[in-house]
């Protein structure tokens, strides 16, 4: 018996650092004034391979069902696609609508470092802000997550727009801008010579081509650098991004989110900014996170094409952000008190179990039956300072032997001063 690939079980010390990141990223999300949602993990084949979905890349990996009305369905693969049929479904939302979802999602890819086939989602999005404020935002939030957890990052962002004009300023005909900024965005994968020979296979011209390896061996170009080589200084891209940039470099964000030409993520439903998230130390490959701008989506699915719900969001990746942080000490939370019957006491033991915890009191009720001097050093081990024992004789009395394993005391009190006792510790 074994898990499947690409799955785990998370259980003691990884549990607990993975209840601590969350804990981060839901504190930080209620900072910044996200309300939470819970989206199906099933959900209609139909809505998540349509063409306003992740497209085909992504449909690849999908894991497809059938269920017994012969019901073609699929597991979500993110929460993008779910949050925006919540949208389409639910009319009457006011926005701007900021809203955040932590859960599990599923894709039938590659298992590596970082990366699983069934692997936990932090995502938070916002709905109704056309301008940068909204990415601006959210990329303040994403560092001081990573703040908060210590991890320094690097930031990178891009405009697929602004992309998109200048591909077509080199040659690239306007259906083959999308799977060409696919390639493009493996440049740090498979190198320069790796992009060339895939958008040869693409059949890109050999124009357009020897345009996209001038860009590549350009040397960090900034965003006016590149719009006054195309002569883009008035289009819609370069409009977007500079205002991003402005606004980044306002809010002292500009050395952390860094503008990268060649990033564009391999989702199709991205139509602006799109960024992703990287250890600033270089020591660990994967993504920690990403996300951008898709506003086209929720009213596709609502068949209005015309109209247009400004959407940005931006992922967390669990995995990757544990790998990240696997081999740091993490305090798990243990029992304050450990409850040990002695004889046939143990209803007195629950009952006295019970008075604890609804102090809010952590609370261990030892029910094995071993011998009390391994009981009492099981809890020593755990580094629990009070235990509560009850003999047969405190039982019938209403009454406990608090002991004090700091400070090496025992006392024979009434339960209610026990666990007032213990509730001032």
């Amino acid at each position: 018996m074994q898990n499947v690939k690409g799955t785990y079980d998370f259980l003691g010390e990884d549990q607990s650092l993975r209840r601590a990141i969350r804990s981060v990223l839901e504190e930080v999300f209620a900072l910044y004034d996200f309300n939470e949602t819970d989206s199906t993990v099933l959900n209609e084949l139909e809505l998540l391979t349509s063409k306003y979905a992740g497209g085909d890349e992504i449909v690849k990996e999908m894991y497809q069902l059938t269920d017994q009305g012969s019901r073609k369905l699929g597991l979500r693969y993110d929460l993008t696609i779910p949050f925006a049929k919540i949208m389409a479904l639910n009319p009457g939302i006011e926005l701007p609508y900021k809203r955040y979802e932590i859960g599990k999602v599923f894709r039938d890819g590659p298992v590596k470092k970082g990366r699983l086939r069934e692997f936990l989602q932090c995502d938070a999005d916002v709905v109704g802000t056309a301008g940068p404020a909204a990415e601006a935002e959210l990329m303040q939030l994403a560092v001081e997550v990573f703040r908060r957890l210590d991890i320094p990052i690097t930031l990178k962002w891009n405009n697929r727009q602004l992309l998109g004009e200048i591909l077509e300023a080199v040659g690239v005909a306007s259906e083959q801008k999308l799977s060409v900024m696919l390639t493009l965005d493996k440049l740090d994968k498979i190198g320069r010579d790796g992009v060339i020979k895939e958008l040869a296979g693409k059949n890109v011209t050999a124009n357009a081509i020897d345009g996209i390896t001038e860009l590549i061996g350009m040397d960090s170009p900034t965003i006016g650098a590149l719009t006054r080589q195309f002569g883009l200084e008035q289009s819609r891209g370069q409009f977007e991004a500079a205002l991003l940039q402005d606004m980044l470099v306002k809010l002292n964000l500009e050395q952390t989110c860094q503008y990268d030409l060649f990033l564009s993520r391999g989702l199709s439903f991205y139509t602006g900014t799109v960024y992703e998230i990287f250890d600033a130390s270089k020591t660990f490959g994967s993504s920690l996170g990403g996300g951008g701008r898709y506003d086209a989506i929720i009213g596709q699915l609502v068949g209005r094409d015309d109209i247009q719900y400004p959407t940005v969001g931006l992922s967390f990746g669990m995995e990757s952000i544990m790998e990240m942080m696997r081999h740091r000490p993490v305090a798990m939370k243990l029992p304050q008190v450990a409850v040990i019957p002695i004889g046939d006491t143990m209803a007195a033991a629950l009952n006295a179990a019970g008075e604890l915890r609804a102090s809010g009191i952590r609370t261990r009720l030892e029910a094995s039956g071993r011998k009390l001097k391994k009981s009492l050093a099981a809890a020593s081990a755990k580094g629990i300072r009070y235990v509560v024992l009850i003999g047969e004789e405190e039982a019938v009395a209403g009454k406990v032997r608090l002991k004090d394993m700091q400070e090496m005391t025992e006392h024979v009190v009434f339960l209610s001063d026990a666990v007032k006792r213990c509730a001032a510790d």
